[in-house]
């Protein structure tokens, strides 16, 4: 099986870009973030024809994030457990050929003196607990998604600008080894432990792309169980050159589901 991760920065603006990236690269699964639209407004036809269903949780203008799949969407949840009172959509999850499957669109956090990064913290906590509970199965689990957390300084172009970044900051990565404490394993660097300047975002300001600053936020976290079952995993960085791209790019890995 082989599953993706794409912060599409809006699907409507970048319809024909999946599209496209789904018949080259020929995932079995897409987990996308920041879809941008209401659930309801999203272009699930042109997926169908293709051979992909869907499973959305939109947000009008902001956030959103949704499943592509070729096999059949089962058991949905919509929503992080543990947050009566948040609005924002930022998590679906769902069981594809026995893989339980999480896209997830964490909180950037910025600025880290308000609110936004305790929100941020919180998130996170409210993730460890709830993957905890996920991984007490014995389903293999692929949490995956923007987790807008750098986790070393190998993971940035410039770690000193980055220091004060919510992106990078101590608290941060600390939450996010918390989640790879519980068991999880970050596919990308299993099969690349120390590949420098291999990201997965490249701002739009400031020349970023042409000059190669880049951030490594994207990830895909494995269970033990679908850990032991990776095979090649990559960034393909080919779709941020594009006229009119998302300023990230598909992440991807292949496990003997």
């Amino acid at each position: 099986m082989k599953i993706a991760t794409w912060n599409v920065n809006s699907i409507k603006a970048r319809l024909g870009h999946v599209l496209s990236w789904l018949t080259t690269a020929a995932p079995d699964v897409l987990l996308l973030q920041e879809i941008k639209c209401q659930t309801g407004d999203f272009p699930t036809a042109p997926f169908l024809d293709i051979g992909y269903s869907a499973a959305v949780l939109g947000q009008k203008a902001y956030n959103g994030v949704a499943i592509l799949s070729r096999h059949a969407i089962e058991d949905r949840r919509t929503g992080l457990p543990g947050g009566d009172h948040d609005e924002q959509a930022r998590y679906i999850e769902a069981t594809l050929a026995g893989v339980r499957v999480a896209s997830i669109y964490l909180p950037n956090g910025n600025p880290v003196d308000s609110e936004k990064f305790d929100y941020k913290l919180a998130w996170m906590e409210r993730l460890r607990r709830h993957a905890e509970t996920l991984l007490e199965g014995d389903e293999m689990v692929v949490l995956g998604g923007d987790y807008n957390v750098c986790p070393t300084d190998l993971d940035v172009c410039d770690p000193a600008a980055f220091a004060g970044d919510a992106l990078c900051r101590p608290q941060s990565r600390a939450a996010f080894r918390a989640l790879l404490h519980l068991g999880l394993t970050d596919a990308f660097r299993a099969r690349h432990p120390d590949e420098p300047r291999r990201y997965s975002f490249w701002d739009y300001q400031n020349r970023a792309w042409p000059l190669d600053q880049g951030l490594r936020i994207d990830h895909l976290l494995l269970s033990a169980n679908a850990a032991d079952r990776l095979g090649r995993c990559d960034i393909d960085r080919a779709p941020r050159g594009l006229e009119k791209a998302s300023d990230h790019v598909p992440v991807w890995c292949e496990i003997d589901a």
